[in-house]
């Protein structure tokens, strides 16, 4: 096996592939309310990632939406996707989980959020449902480089994403972190410093997304005049390898590239053919006598 996905994980845990409700949760940002800044992530569109989602309807809705449509013996991952899904009182944070949690086929609670909205309360919510589900938390690390932070625009510094992962490692609940590749000033060498800064933290899983330009963003200004040049296709599978190779084998892989919604990709024209990248990927460690964790060297 060149790598760990996702797909293996739920077959050896599930029996089966889990698929993915993506929900609207009704959250913003603090990136983009004036808490941290406003505008948030020079990529990020106006509906946070969540641009595909119908969110017509409460949360319990958007579920059913998709239950009704499904198999009796399908099962599900509950994803609050877009924007920020911990930014909130604890007491809205229980209600809103629990509002997806409406079907037992429904074994995985997935919440994609920032680590500047991880602390103690938060936690002690979250693991509350771990005692009938399966529960993550997804980090939208991006990168350790906090230079890079500040062009994209994050609104955070490295230290709070340690803060956050020492809260959740003290509450045992799993982590998957999301890095970019392709960010504006990174190359080679950023890509190699943050795999050896997560080597410092136990993590479940790693989102690995290529870096596109959606139009309305602030990264297609940036495109634009020039102050952004987009990354070969060769640079990104090979990057994309690396991390791979120094990631432990035991981290789950959860994606290997991005997607932009339909109709809104200005660049790279490549990005469309995630099939052509993930054979790309996986050709390269082939070739190279690679594989997941292959270059691994944890912190001592």
């Amino acid at each position: 096996m060149l790598y760990y996905n996702l797909s293996t994980y739920f077959r050896n845990k599930y029996g089966k592939r889990l698929k993915k409700i993506c929900i609207d949760g009704g959250f913003t940002c603090p990136n983009r309310d004036g808490r941290c800044g406003t505008g948030g992530c020079i990529f990020c569109g106006e509906r946070g990632s969540g641009e595909h989602i119908d969110r017509s309807g409460g949360i319990d809705e958007q579920v059913k939406r998709v239950l009704s449509q499904a198999g009796e013996d399908e099962l599900f991952v509950a994803y609050f996707q877009n924007f920020t899904n911990t930014y909130a009182a604890p007491e809205v944070l229980r209600e809103r989980y629990s509002a997806a949690l409406i079907d037992e086929r429904i074994r995985v609670l997935d919440i994609g959020t920032r680590p500047d909205c991880i602390d103690e309360e938060i936690c002690k919510v979250i693991s509350e449902f771990m005692e009938k589900r399966e529960v993550w938390v997804e980090l939208g690390l991006q990168t350790a480089s906090d230079k890079t932070a500040a062009i994209i625009n994050r609104g955070y510094k490295r230290e709070c994403f340690e803060r956050a992962m020492e809260l959740l490692e003290k509450y045992r609940i799993p982590a998957v972190v999301h890095l970019m590749v392709g960010l504006p000033e990174e190359g080679d060498r950023e890509i190699a410093e943050t795999c050896e800064y997560l080597s410092r933290f136990k993590l479940f899983g790693v989102k690995i997304h290529s870096v596109y330009v959606m139009a309305g963003t602030r990264l297609a200004e940036m495109l634009d005049s020039g102050d952004y040049k987009v990354q070969t296709e060769e640079d990104f599978i090979r990057r994309a390898a690396y991390i791979i190779t120094h990631i432990p084998e035991s981290t789950v892989i959860h994606r290997l590239t991005g997607d932009c919604p339909e109709g809104a990709l200005l660049a790279p024209s490549w990005g469309k053919d995630k099939h052509k990248l993930i054979d790309g990927i996986s050709r390269r460690l082939a070739e190279n006598g690679a594989r997941q964790g292959s270059e691994f060297l944890a912190e001592p």
